[in-house]
């Protein structure tokens, strides 16, 4: 499966973006999808995941309570609801996914997912 990632911008602080993951094939409702950013000079961190078949969430500490990640299964795309954005989270964003992995809190961020998409940029200016 090939993964495109799209929706990023420049928004100033506060403001809102929606970043959708497409999937080349439908059925990426069956796999775990993570999304990942990486800023300027820093290494690159799991931000959000969806796990395949629970659907269950997970967020990194920092966004949690202003990003959400949901799934369009008709569309076979995960989408990441970025809100109340603010300057450090300027990064690229990417997103993966993997059909085999059960992703759980203890391991969603370190998980390996094998399918992985470009990024997108997301620019926050303060």
């Amino acid at each position: 499966v090939q993964l495109q990632a799209s929706g990023g911008g420049l928004v100033q602080t506060g403001g809102s973006l929606r970043l959708s993951c497409s999937a080349s094939t439908a059925g990426l409702d069956a796999y775990s999808v993570a999304w990942f950013r990486q800023a300027p000079g820093k290494a690159r961190e799991a931000v959000s995941a969806i796990a395949r078949e629970t659907a269950l969430t997970f967020y990194q500490d920092a966004v949690k309570g202003r990003f959400t990640i949901s799934r369009d299964n008709a569309r076979s795309t995960v989408y990441l609801h970025m809100n109340n954005l603010k300057p450090e989270d300027t990064a690229v964003y990417s997103c993966a996914a993997d059909p085999f992995v059960t992703i759980r809190p203890s391991n969603w961020a370190s998980a390996w997912y094998e399918y992985r998409g470009q990024g997108t940029l997301v620019t926050v200016s303060s």
